[in-house]
């Protein structure tokens, strides 16, 4: 893709960045704009030849600290029936580079059930923060900032779930080198994998269980990176065999190209843009080339204001009411059916108490949802080839969407599987839940699933729990969402 179209996309980001804080949809942003101003270096998809050289640095014995890492009981914890943990595990002995976890266990057949490692993207944003504690964890925290409630449809009900801060400088995770804040795709993969690797000796009752990978946003680049590299050490003798089995991302940021086409296209189909604006994007931007006009630029810039910016609309769910202070309901219990748009501040507030940290075994910190000194240095432009290798070598890959996203909308997701030249082997339909349907899904050759949620924004799990739930059982089992409303 060209400068040119980088810059078009930056100026979409502009006008949905937020001054006040770092969140995912600025830390986007910020990658976007190095693009633009000629950065970074790599901007292909990786070869295997990338891959094959991303050796891990640091592997230790890690006997005795499982337990060490047990949580007894978190400030204002409801009763709970499975075990969790938290702590660090170090990726860098020399440069002190430590990366933190929270990991939930099943709470009924932990000992059979798969193991899955979720990770948010940004890049640069918190698993915990955004992924644990606002989306599929097993618990949310309620708008006091110091008590928290259940999670009913919380993903350890069907796995057992590691949420990892990567890479260092997000959230809880550190380094002692203040140069390893300034990384990229490939130490993110390198530092993910060697946390795998570590953590399976820390607990190695989970080293031969089914392993998936799942995030969503900028972790359609982290998800299949880490993946192959998965695939590739697996290849060698004198590694831990890693028993990949899948990859499921959402509303991702998979190849800059179709994904900038596909908001603008989501935004008149929305209405959010006119008629007029659509029209001239449409006759002037040519996405295949990258190559676009004074004129193209000018009316993507004007599709940008017909939107409005980030303090009238949400953009990761167009639906969704906002945060103002007339929102927030001090001391009200939460309902994880009806998500709080302020979720973030409770979340921020929670995670910021001195007792809250002790708990988690991490260490006194100000901690924020996403790493506001984090630079990014490498990332492709494109992970469709990384994709279409994982799929070439069995990996069962499910892209899924959210349909009120307008950040990464579901017509990005679609252009960008279209552009895999995949065939279709279950052509689209309907899947159900609980009577309704819960979204639509098609099948493709070679364990390949392009999914939608319906009524859920970028955050699937936050805004439609049930069907995400469904949603990703389904993946888990290797089996399409229900067929039928029986």
């Amino acid at each position: 893709m060209s400068n040119l179209c980088l810059v078009v996309f930056t100026l979409y980001l502009v006008g949905f960045s937020v001054a006040s804080k770092d969140n995912q949809i600025s830390s986007l942003n910020k990658l976007i704009k190095s693009r633009g101003s000629g950065n970074p270096p790599h901007a292909e998809s990786w070869t295997k030849q990338d891959v094959s050289n991303l050796t891990p640095a640091h592997i230790v014995p890690q006997e005795g600290s499982m337990e060490a890492d047990r949580i007894d009981k978190l400030p204002g914890q409801p009763e709970m029936d499975f075990d969790h943990y938290a702590g660090y595990v170090t990726v860098d002995a020399e440069a002190g580079r430590a990366l933190f976890y929270y990991f939930a266990e099943s709470p009924q057949n932990s000992s059979t059930k798969p193991l899955v490692l979720w990770l948010n993207g940004g890049p640069g944003c918190s698993s915990f923060g955004y992924g644990a504690m606002e989306e599929l964890g097993p618990f949310r925290v309620n708008s006091d900032g110091k008590t928290l409630y259940r999670n009913d449809y919380a993903w350890n009900n069907v796995a057992n779930v590691i949420f990892l801060e990567s890479p260092a400088g997000v959230g809880f995770s550190y380094s002692n080198r203040s140069s390893d804040y300034t990384t990229g795709d490939k130490r993110t993969a390198k530092d993910s994998y060697t946390f795998l690797v570590n953590w399976l000796d820390r607990f190695p009752q989970y080293k031969n269980r089914d392993f998936f990978i799942t995030g969503e946003s900028y972790a359609g680049h982290y998800v299949p990176q880490l993946a192959a590299l998965i695939l590739s050490e697996n290849e060698k003798t004198n590694q831990t065999i890693i028993n990949l089995k899948g990859i499921a991302i959402g509303n991702a940021w998979i190849d800059d190209s179709t994904s900038n086409e596909g908001i603008y296209d989501y935004f008149w189909t929305h209405a959010l843009n006119s008629d007029e604006t659509n029209a001239g994007i449409n006759k002037y931007c040519d996405y295949i080339s990258g190559n676009f006009s004074d004129t193209c630029l000018e009316y993507q810039s004007q599709g940008d204001s017909e939107v409005g910016g980030m303090e009238s609309i949400d953009i990761y769910n167009i639906y969704a009411p906002l945060c103002h202070d007339g929102a927030r309901k001090p001391g009200s219990p939460g309902s994880v059916k009806d998500f709080d748009p302020c979720s973030d501040e409770y979340v921020s507030t929670y995670l910021n108490r001195a007792e809250v940290q002790e708990a988690l075994h991490a260490r006194n910190t100000s901690w924020s949802h996403c790493g506001s000194g984090v630079g990014w240095t490498d990332s492709p432009t494109t992970i469709l080839p990384t994709i279409n290798q994982l799929v070439a070598d069995g990996i069962i890959v499910w892209i899924y969407s959210g349909d009120i996203d307008g950040r990464v909308p579901v017509t990005s997701s679609r252009y960008s599987v279209n552009r895999l030249k995949i065939p279709i082997v279950v052509g689209w339909r309907p899947w159900y839940y609980n009577k309704e349907v819960g979204g639509y899904v098609v099948g493709y050759r070679g364990s390949m699933v392009l999914t939608t949620v319906r009524g859920a924004g970028h955050t699937v799990p936050s805004y439609q729990p049930e069907r995400a739930l469904v949603m990703i059982s389904s993946f888990l089992q290797g089996e399409l969402p229900p067929s039928s409303t029986e």
